[in-house]
């Protein structure tokens, strides 16, 4: 299993597109509240379309009840701010992808939380701000499952 964590999504959109992705790939997809919106949201279902039974969506209080229930092998939290880029390190099946919120990303105590070598970036051009976050999640998402050999996730 892969584990997609977003931590206090903002965009119902971005949410309802990491739905779809989720089912698609197998992965779970884990929410840390607060969210912007509320998962029943118009914009949410438009994005997801019909893949919400089809995806593992789960909510959590915060970031710690979700790494105490889903116990990953790692935790790799993706961040601008981050030396490593996001293909460097071998993926195993039980890791988890932490993403944060579109307007502030991660909060500087989550990203230090984790090891230097757990963090990790998405090349951009210089001066670029940062990727869309269902872009970002997905480029990394493919990546570890590309390197799972596109095995199944469930």
């Amino acid at each position: 299993m892969l584990h997609i964590i977003l931590y206090e999504p903002e965009i119902p959109q971005n949410t309802g597109a990491l739905i779809r992705l989720s089912a698609n790939m197998g992965a779970q997809l884990h929410l840390i509240q607060p969210f912007a919106f509320d998962l029943s949201e118009k914009r949410v279902r438009r994005a997801g379309l019909d893949y919400h039974e089809l995806a593992n969506v789960y909510q959590h209080e915060n970031l710690q009840a979700c790494i105490e229930r889903i116990q990953p092998n790692r935790v790799f939290a993706l961040t601008t701010k981050a030396k490593r880029h996001y293909h460097e390190p071998s993926y195993e099946m039980g890791d988890a992808f932490l993403f944060g919120p579109e307007s502030r990303g991660l909060p500087e105590a989550v990203r230090n939380s984790l090891p230097e070598d757990q963090r990790l970036r998405i090349p951009m051009v210089a001066d670029a701000r940062s990727m869309n976050l269902a872009n970002a999640v997905s480029v990394m998402a493919y990546e570890a499952w590309r390197q799972l050999d596109f095995k199944p996730l469930n």
